[in-house]
């Protein structure tokens, strides 16, 4: 039951307790180094619905990852306005997905389980990543030298492959 009511305040943080709480964490936030192992998530509800387990061998990292990428400099050279390439360009990897890429390379040992968003502001997104011991989870299919985040095999490389409609 209290699942529900985590779901519920943060399926709109802004209507509730949510965003005032947020707001003051993101303060240390910034201040923390990119890629932070942290001890507990910070969405319980949603760690748990896609795999997390309060076990030995599960670890939560929180990625932070700037928000930008999506314009490109004016050519020096002269173009016609259709040839410029400066609007309507795209990323082709979604920002979370590059965060689970990020915290599969800081943490070697660890394969990368699922992730989800946690908070943004006008500079930065977070994300928290969870992963698992390698040695825990035999079942994941553990590839020589590449990982899950790498091969598409996660919530977000599934969804930008397009096997998520």
């Amino acid at each position: 039951m209290a699942y529900k009511y985590l779901h519920d305040a943060w399926t709109r943080p802004e209507d509730s307790y949510v965003k005032e709480f947020m707001q003051q964490r993101v303060l240390t936030w910034r201040r923390e180094p990119s890629i932070a192992r942290i001890d507990k998530p910070t969405r319980l509800d949603r760690a748990r619905k896609l795999g997390y387990k309060a076990e030995r061998g599960y670890a939560v990292a929180r990625v932070r990852v700037r928000r930008s990428g999506f314009r490109k400099p004016r050519p020096s050279s002269g173009r016609r306005p259709k040839r410029m390439g400066v609007e309507k360009i795209k990323l082709a990897k979604s920002l979370r997905l590059i965060a689970e890429e990020r915290a599969a390379r800081r943490f070697p040992n660890l394969e990368v389980l699922n992730s989800y968003w946690v908070w943004e502001d006008g500079i930065y997104k977070w994300f928290e990543v969870l992963m698992v011991d390698k040695t825990l989870m035999p079942e994941l299919k553990i590839a020589k030298g590449k990982g899950r985040a790498f091969r598409g095999l996660t919530g977000a490389g599934r969804k930008v492959r397009g096997l998520l409609s």
